[in-house]
């Protein structure tokens, strides 16, 4: 009678003991997706910024060398490499923040691409956050929940906050 209640009381914890892995990995998966998810947008949000920006530089309102300063600072951020990605958008933001563009109905536009961009990259890094905290779990590192999906890293842009 005592061996099949221990063997009962052992298969229970293993039971939940698997169902706690199951939601911590299913919680994972949904977190990769949503890092995923919020990285796609800021790089929606970034695109954005360099296209109003480069639209202002092409509207023939500033004066010449600050319209060539953020032509060139757009587009070396759009047709950046992902190595180099973060120091281009940095480059950016600077160059705005250099020309002083407050220049209507310009300003009110580029400072909504600038604010979204904020937004976007502080969603993303508190989502990547999230998911480097999980997975420093010891149950998520011991029964390998993670699987092979890539440790998240954050972004760290000059963006004019």
């Amino acid at each position: 009678m005592k061996v099949t209640t221990a063997l009962l009381a052992l298969g229970i914890a293993l039971l939940l003991f698997g169902a706690y892995a199951s939601w911590t990995a299913g919680r994972l998966d949904r977190l990769h997706h949503r890092v995923e998810l919020a990285r796609a947008a800021l790089e929606t949000e970034l695109v954005r910024r360099a296209a109003v920006v480069a639209e202002l530089a092409g509207a023939g309102i500033l004066d010449p060398a600050s319209s060539l300063l953020l032509l060139d600072a757009a587009h070396r951020a759009r047709s950046a490499p992902l190595d180099d990605r973060e120091q281009r958008e940095s480059a950016l933001t600077r160059a705005v923040n250099a020309t002083g563009t407050n220049v209507e109905p310009w300003s009110s536009e580029l400072a909504l691409a600038m604010r979204r961009v904020q937004l976007a990259r502080r969603f993303h890094n508190d989502i990547v956050v999230s998911t480097r905290d999980l997975r420093q779990r010891r149950v998520v590192q011991w029964f390998h929940l993670a699987g092979r999906a890539p440790m998240p890293c954050t972004i760290e842009l000059e963006d004019g906050r």
